[in-house]
This record gives structure tokens, C-alpha cells and sequence, in this order.
């Protein structure tokens, strides 16, 4: 992996992220194509700033709960606590999972949810993860605010590939994609059914700005599918949408929303 120390350090980060086991020396040198004596140096490191430890049984690396802090830190000075309680009213008039994800250049990151089902079947899955725009009602719902064209190339850039997990209604090439995006254009929400993952559903709509207008997050629904059925996603649209409002006027007071 070529780069400079900083892309190396950010990469060995982002690695372990992705696996709360954590992971052997060997295999962050072998997954990130950086030499096992830098891959040393590097984690060396970073166990002196506080930011990764390693398990003294296993040997393996994983991270502290340091960037958690810092992120828990930035959130709460950045304004969460103004949206939350406008998550915490939509779950629970739903009794479904809600999320919000903010737009950060090309990336939309969920950053805050709401679990609004008390018992019987759960979808809940993890924060901070940015959103996949192929295949989710987040991603479709902001992409169908651009043009087909602007939507592909941003598809593209994000790594359009489809991973083995996802639902059997996720699109299969770009027609099935854009054919989505006009009917979330129309409707003003998209809405899918077993696309991000078997046996689940979502609906999601774009917060605006309150002054001009521009995409500023997603706010979607999610949940069973047997709980969320076609109908039982258009009925909760004007619900959402309301809230989307709500959020727009919200926003103005927080700095999660650039």
C-alpha cells in the first residue's frame, strides 16, 4: 500500500473498525499491502496515543474505546441532542427503527436513531456506517434528488459492486436503479422491501435546508418486513415527511448539518 504515514494510520483504524474481534498483526499487513515491520511501528504507535490496544492472550489488535469517546464528545457538542428528541417521537409513534444520516460531501453517514420496537422482531443496525446508496432506501432517496446521471457517477465512485447479503429486491444493474429513483422522485420518499437485507423494509426522505433548499441528511424508517409490508411503508410516509419538516427547521440550531 503506497501513501503517506497519515493514509497508513487512518487505513490500520478504519481496518479494525470493521472487526470488534480485532485482528492479528499479520493479517493488517497482509489486508492493507503495508511491510509487518511498519505495520509494527504503526500500531506501536498508536497504542501509546490511546487509540488501539492489543489483548494480551490473543495477540490481537482492536480499538479503544478512545474515538469512541471523541465522537460521543463531538456529537453531544455539535447539537444531537436537538434531533434525538425528535428521533425518540417518530419511533415511537412507528414502533420501528428510525435513523438519520447526514451528508458529508458524497457520503451520507448514519449518525443517530431511534428504536421505537419494545418487543417480538428488531432491525437495528450499526451507527456510524455510511449509508449504501445502491441498494437502501437512504441512499435512493437522496440520489433521487440529483440527476440520472449525477446519481451513476456518485454510485460509481461509492463502489457500485452489490456484496453477497443483501435482499433479493436489491437492483441488479443501473435501469433497475434509476427506475427506483423515478418513483421515489414522484412520490417524494423511496421506499424498498427486502433490498438491503432478507426480510427487512425500509422508507426514507431527504431534510432540507431551511434557507436554500440543498440536501442536508435522510430520515427513514426501518424494520421487518412482516411488520412492513408495500402498504404499511406508504402509510407511514406522511408521518415521515412531517418529521423531515420538523428536522429542517431543527437544523438550524445544530452543527450536524453542514
Amino acid at each position: 500500500m503506497a501513501g503517506s504515514q497519515i493514509e497508513r494510520v487512518f487505513s490500520v483504524l478504519e481496518t479494525l473498525t470493521s472487526d470488534p474481534r480485532g485482528l492479528p498483526m499479520q493479517t493488517l499487513a497482509e489486508q492493507l499491502d503495508i511491510p509487518k515491520s511498519a505495520t509494527h511501528r504503526l500500531l506501536a504507535e498508536l497504542i501509546r496515543l490511546g487509540y488501539v490496544r492489543q489483548n494480551a492472550e490473543t495477540l490481537r489488535y482492536h480499538l479503544s474505546t478512545k474515538l469512541v469517546a471523541m465522537s460521543f464528545q463531538y456529537l453531544s457538542s455539535s447539537g444531537a441532542d436537538i434531533v434525538q428528541p425528535v428521533l425518540d417521537r417518530l419511533a415511537q409513534e412507528t414502533g420501528e427503527l428510525v435513523r438519520l444520516g447526514v451528508i458529508d460531501g458524497e457520503r451520507q453517514t448514519w449518525i443517530a436513531k431511534a428504536q421505537g420496537a419494545r418487543s417480538g422482531l428488531r432491525y437495528d443496525p450499526d451507527m456510524g456506517r455510511d449509508a449504501p446508496l445502491f441498494y437502501t432506501a437512504s441512499g435512493h432517496a437522496w440520489l433521487a434528488c440529483m440527476s440520472d446521471a449525477e446519481a451513476l457517477s456518485l454510485v460509481e465512485r461509492q463502489a457500485a459492486e452489490v456484496p453477497m447479503g443483501v435482499g433479493p429486491n436489491a437492483p441488479r444493474s443501473n435501469i433497475e436503479l434509476l427506475e427506483r429513483l423515478r418513483l421515489a422522485r414522484e412520490q417524494g420518499y423511496a421506499c424498498v422491501e427486502e433490498s438491503s437485507a432478507v426480510g427487512t423494509s425500509a422508507i426514507a426522505a431527504v431534510v432540507r435546508h431551511p434557507t436554500d433548499g440543498r440536501v442536508i441528511g435522510v430520515l427513514s424508517i426501518a424494520g421487518p418486513s412482516a411488520r412492513m409490508p408495500g402498504a404499511r411503508l406508504h402509510e407511514l410516509a406522511p408521518s415521515l415527511l412531517t418529521f423531515t419538516q420538523e428536522l429542517s427547521a431543527a437544523s438550524l440550531a445544530s452543527e450536524l448539518f453542514i
